[in-house]
C-alpha cells in the first residue's frame, strides 16, 4: 500500500497497526507452540512424526499469515470491498487447504496424526494470539474524516 492512499483512507492506518500487532503477536506465540508439536511428535513417532508435525505447522502458519497479509491489504480500500476481499480470502484459503491435504493424503513419509494436531494447536494458538493482540490494540472505533 502506497503511502498517498493511507493519506487517502484514514482507516488505513488503524487497520495497518492492527494487523501488524497481530502478526508480531502470532509469531510470538505460535513459533514457540509449533516448535514444542515437532519435538513431541519427533519423540513420539520418529521421523514420520517429524516431518508430518513440521509440514503441519508449515500449512497453518502459512494460513494464519495469509490472513494477516490480506488485512493489509484491503486497510486502503472501501469499507465494502474489505468483506469481498476477507470472504474470498476465507473461501480460497480453505480451498488450497483442502486441496494441499488431500495431495498429501497418501504420503507416506507424513504421520497424519501428527500433522493432524501440530495444525489444530497452531491455527487455534495463532487465532488466540492475534485476537488477544487486537484487544490490546488501541485503534479507534469511529475514525473522523
Amino acid at each position: 500500500m502506497s503511502e498517498t492512499e493511507t493519506q487517502e483512507n484514514p482507516h488505513a492506518k488503524p487497520v495497518i497497526e492492527a494487523a501488524r500487532a497481530m502478526t508480531r503477536a502470532s509469531l510470538l506465540v505460535t513459533t514457540p507452540a509449533v516448535l514444542l508439536c515437532i519435538v513431541l511428535f519427533s519423540i513420539l513417532n520418529g521421523l514420520h512424526g517429524f516431518l508430518g508435525s513440521l509440514v503441519g505447522a508449515v500449512l497453518a502458519m502459512l494460513a494464519s499469515l495469509s490472513t494477516l497479509g490480506m488485512m493489509r491489504f484491503s486497510a486502503g480500500l472501501d469499507p465494502m470491498f474489505v468483506m469481498v476481499v476477507a470472504l474470498t480470502g476465507y473461501v480460497v484459503k480453505v480451498i488450497v487447504l483442502f486441496g494441499a491435504l488431500t495431495l498429501l493424503k497418501g504420503v507416506t513419509a507424513l504421520h497424519p496424526m501428527s500433522l493432524g494436531i501440530t495444525m489444530i494447536v497452531a491455527i487455534l494458538v495463532a487465532a488466540g494470539a492475534e485476537f488477544a493482540a487486537f484487544r490490546k490494540t488501541k485503534i479507534p472505533t469511529i475514525v473522523p474524516s
